[in-house]
């Protein structure tokens, strides 16, 4: 094979898998939501801030990476909760910066559970 079919094929070939993006599936998407998310009773210590600290805290946790958003602990989770932030970014609802960033959404039951405990007033429980 000459040398330019093969330059042109190894162009082609970059090309081609260049256009493949990243692409973060939602798990309940691909496999269905789970039917076992229960928003009942929800608390902020034993249901919202394991979510919280699973999902955010890697950048969130002192701000230093996150915008200077702090989402460590009751107190600085309510500021954001009670100026719409929250559920909003995590909905990726318009207007919103979406989070976690550069993911998919986290799981239905998650986002949830965190709606349940805020139209419950958000309690430090």
């Amino acid at each position: 094979m000459s040398k330019s079919f093969l330059a042109i094929l190894l162009l082609l070939s970059i090309a081609l898998f260049s256009t493949e993006g990243c692409y973060y599936d939602n798990e309940e998407d691909l496999f269905g939501a789970d039917s076992s998310c229960d928003t009942t009773n929800v608390t902020y210590a034993g249901d919202v801030a394991p979510i919280i600290i699973n999902r955010c805290y890697v950048c969130h946790e002192t701000g230093a990476d996150g915008g200077g958003i702090v989402l460590s602990g009751y107190t600085n989770t309510k500021i954001w909760v009670d100026n719409g932030r929250l559920i909003g970014s995590i909905k990726h609802a318009a207007g919103f910066s979406p989070m976690p960033k550069s993911a998919s959404k986290m799981p239905n039951c998650e986002i949830n559970t965190i709606e349940a405990w805020i139209r419950n007033g958000a309690p430090d429980n």
